[in-house]
């Protein structure tokens, strides 16, 4: 094999925009396991810009997304045999700014790519480059497609069984995944029901297609259920946990289904979830021929290139709505910088987003022209 990318080599790849590539970076890294994210992760400021392998491609990173999960990232939940300190972030887009040489066949320096890595909060992250995905420019709403997107069409597509005329609930509607739970399901031509917190919210979600919006601040959502759809649901999108789950599950339809894609009410607990009354569950699938299923990305990837060009065809021919929450309406402005990730994922649990929150990450060019 070909030894990794020495300095002398990757002088022919430099910074495109005429600076060269700094030698350290800030970076995000968990030193702590804690559903407390402020307490599980450190924003180093000078760590060493990692190089490129051979069949790898340095990305300056220019806008990250934030993620529900980031917190169990950071709590230690996915994979326990990992011991602090370890990187964070799960998704990023940004430019190509070095490669090794195997990556050059099909990537060039200056090209605008995504990529879904952990490692991500970071000015730069090393993608290798059959996992990075090219883009026509660096857009932050390619961003929500990536992770936010593909779970919802790939859930969807995978276990919702959709056809014309089917009652679809989404909770957490307007959020980063549920925007687009919402549009897959109306193209699908069923009727969708969406829960959000504001009346704001419920407006975005109109915009979108959604049929039925009920604000769970000033509305009973299951007595507005029952009224309103005194058959039920046939499926529900959940990602809320908790309440709003026993809440779905008592809605569900004869033969429906209930899709759980996450319980972000729990994350923030020790435990990682709220208690749910599961000591009824047979009962209540049996006397309905209803069903619960789970739903974690990494689980599908097979799926994710067809699903992702899919998205990004229908983002590019205008039949797709990316909603971008860059933290404008935030107490201290919108997220810019590293540092203010953790402003961002408070703001996510504070329910205050309206689509996939993203950060930017700008970069201060020091031309030598």
């Amino acid at each position: 094999p070909r030894p990794i990318l020495d300095m002398s080599y990757s002088r022919h790849f430099l910074d495109f925009q005429g600076s060269s590539i700094p030698s350290s970076m800030k970076k995000l890294v968990v030193t702590k396991l804690s559903p407390n994210f402020r307490e599980a992760v450190t924003l180093r400021q000078d760590s060493p810009v990692p190089l490129p392998g051979d069949g790898d491609l340095l990305v300056r990173n220019r806008f990250v997304g934030i993620n529900a999960s980031d917190i169990n990232y950071s709590a230690g939940r996915y994979d326990p045999s990992v011991k602090p300190p370890f990187d964070i972030g799960f998704e990023g887009i940004g430019d190509v700014v070095a490669l090794g040489l195997s990556a050059s066949a099909d990537f060039t320096v200056g090209q605008a790519v995504a990529y879904v890595k952990a490692g991500s909060f970071a000015e730069y992250t090393v993608v290798p480059a059959k996992q990075a995905v090219p883009l026509p420019s660096v857009k932050p709403e390619f961003l929500t497609l990536m992770v936010s997107g593909a779970t919802a069409y790939i859930s969807l597509k995978e276990l919702g069984e959709l056809s014309e005329g089917k009652k679809v609930l989404v909770t957490a509607a307007a959020g980063g995944t549920g925007q687009f739970a919402v549009q897959l399901a109306k193209k699908a031509k069923c009727h969708v029901i969406g829960t959000c917190s504001s009346d704001e919210k419920g407006g975005f979600l109109k915009s979108i297609g959604c049929d039925h919006t009920i604000n769970y601040k000033t509305e009973n959502v299951e007595s507005v259920l029952r009224k309103d759809y005194p058959e039920g649901v046939d499926v529900v999108y959940e990602s809320v946990g908790g309440k709003m789950f026993d809440l779905a599950l008592n809605s569900l339809a004869t033969k429906g289904r209930l899709i759980i894609i996450g319980f972000i009410t729990g994350y923030q607990n020790p435990t990682g979830l709220q208690p749910v009354k599961a000591e009824l569950l047979p009962a209540k699938l049996l006397k309905k021929s209803a069903s619960i299923r789970g739903f974690f990305l990494n689980h599908y990837l097979s799926e994710y290139k067809t699903a992702l060009k899919h998205l990004l065809k229908m983002y590019e021919s205008g039949d797709l709505v990316c909603e971008v929450d860059f933290g404008d309406m935030s107490p201290e402005g919108k997220f810019t910088g590293l540092e203010s990730v953790f402003r961002a994922v408070d703001y996510m649990y504070m329910g205050k987003n309206t689509g996939k929150i993203v950060v930017e990450l700008p970069h201060s060019v020091n031309s030598k022209l």
